[in-house]
């Protein structure tokens, strides 16, 4: 079975972004994403793929979502569902042996695809910084904690941070 894995990083107050953008700095985060990504299919709306610096990510094959029938994103799938980029991408992991699909933000996907997401990979900053985006509730009636890491902030580090793991409830 090919498990779809909800990837983001959230500060205290339920904030993910802050126009367009990340509001903090977490160098070990990004290389626990960079880990958790590599060589699986990774699905984002457009406005998250479009806020990454190098675009598309590489070892990865990156399925944007859009409404735009005339977006183009040179290197990316570009899908207009989250029905048809899950197929996209559920092809994509039988083609490369993964066990994983990763859904990478922004909001309105994390929205749409936590009802059929089977793990959430949380990176709870312990920070509460202002921003316009936040991540959608976690009904803890459906979610079970797996896993907790709690970090103190490294060199490259806004804020101390925690690494947890949710599996829905069967």
């Amino acid at each position: 079975m090919i498990e779809i894995v909800l990837i983001v990083a959230i500060a205290d107050n339920g904030v993910i972004g802050a126009q367009g953008a990340i509001p903090w700095r977490q160098k070990s985060d990004m290389q626990r994403f960079k880990a958790m990504t590599m060589g699986r299919p990774i699905l984002m709306g457009r406005k998250t793929f479009t806020s990454f610096p190098r675009r598309p990510l590489p070892g990865r094959t990156n399925i944007v979502i859009t409404r735009d029938r005339d977006f183009r994103a040179p290197g990316a799938v570009v899908s207009h569902s989250v029905a048809e980029a899950l197929t996209t991408a559920r092809g994509d992991a039988l083609r490369r042996s993964v066990a994983e699909i990763a859904v990478v933000g922004g909001a309105e996907i994390y929205t749409e695809t936590m009802p059929l997401a089977d793990r959430l990979e949380i990176t709870e900053v312990h920070m509460s910084p202002p921003g316009d985006t936040v991540f959608p509730p976690i009904d803890r009636s459906q979610w079970e904690e797996m896993a907790r890491e709690t970090h103190s902030s490294g060199p490259d580090d806004h804020a101390a941070f925690s690494y947890v793991t949710y599996r829905r409830k069967r």
